[in-house]
């Protein structure tokens, strides 16, 4: 680990992790409290970096006495890791072991209370991160995606068959050697992007940096092959502790109708539902919504130190 000033962000520091031999950079955002606060470990969706909107979620938190540690997963971001931009959902699952394991690790929080916040393909990662690991304290599930057969069904079938074979050439090509054949993470309708509805390119692209030469708006495109194959939300009910699905009801991306059909099985699940597109609840009235709710979870299942 190596820990250095934040710089102008107050009560922020970064750091890095170790995630099977790759350096994962984090923000590790600590509460005013004396006390070791709950820490809750947050990444974000598909091709997303943590400059998208997540300080903003995890000011709120820390402002009501959490700790936060907000990663990049490997080949993204400020994280190392090559070829850039590889999006791989095993190695992105192992980033969140290895976060989880960074903050069981770590004396300047409550290592015994850890949350688990994810939003869109990182809120598939953490219910499936929860289902293996029994010791977590409590989820967040931010439109999830929860199956990959759902949200094929929702792109048109003409994109789906011209990115499945971007999807084989980048895989074919890498057998031998060759550097990852890209593909735009979010897309205009008709275009060759892994999301390409309506509100996806706009939306995606609002919630970039302006200023992050890190953020690309492309992926490797071999992981087209693997998305259509995982469904997430089948473990949804082999989590223990109290999870909270976050579902917007006109989710281009991510359908809300399997969300909700896996979120029912969580022994202890709770459901809010949005009327909201699946990018327009990280900004605005929708945003303001969330996090209230969000923040009424958190307190009721951890309670901050401070309480």
């Amino acid at each position: 680990m190596i820990s250095q000033p934040g710089g102008a962000v107050p009560h922020r520091i970064d750091i890095t992790f170790d995630s099977n031999g790759v350096d994962c950079a984090a923000w590790l955002y600590l509460p005013d409290s004396t006390d070791p606060a709950p820490v809750i470990v947050m990444a974000h969706g598909l091709g997303g970096t943590r400059e998208m909107r997540l300080d903003a979620y995890a000011e709120r938190f820390r402002a009501v006495g959490y700790a936060c540690l907000v990663f990049d997963y490997s080949y993204f971001g400020a994280s190392g890791g090559e070829p850039r931009q590889l999006l791989d959902i095993e190695s992105q699952l192992q980033d969140w072991t290895s976060a989880i394991a960074h903050a069981r690790s770590r004396t300047d929080v409550d290592n015994g209370r850890i949350v688990l916040w994810g939003s869109s393909f990182g809120g598939g990662h953490v219910i499936v991160a929860a289902a293996r690991d029994q010791h977590v304290a409590a989820v967040v599930a931010q439109c999830p995606f929860t199956d990959g057969i759902s949200s094929g069904l929702a792109s048109n079938t003409w994109t789906s068959m011209k990115l499945s074979g971007r999807a084989l050439g980048d895989l074919a090509g890498s057998v031998f050697g060759r550097a990852p054949l890209m593909v735009a993470t979010a897309g205009r309708p008709g275009t060759t992007a892994l999301m390409t509805s309506p509100d996806s390119y706009d939306g995606y692209l609002a919630l970039a940096p302006e200023a992050d030469e890190s953020f690309h708006n492309r992926v490797a495109a071999r992981v087209a092959l693997q998305i259509v194959r995982h469904r997430p939300g089948r473990r949804a009910e082999d989590v223990r502790c109290p999870i909270l699905f976050v579902v917007c009801e006109t989710d281009s991306v991510a359908p809300a109708k399997a969300t909700l059909r896996y979120a029912r099985k969580a022994p202890l699940g709770e459901i809010r539902t949005y009327d909201a597109g699946h990018f327009e609840i990280y900004l605005g009235e929708a945003f303001e919504r969330v996090v209230a709710d969000q923040l009424e979870f958190l307190t009721r299942t951890v309670p901050p130190s401070s309480q």
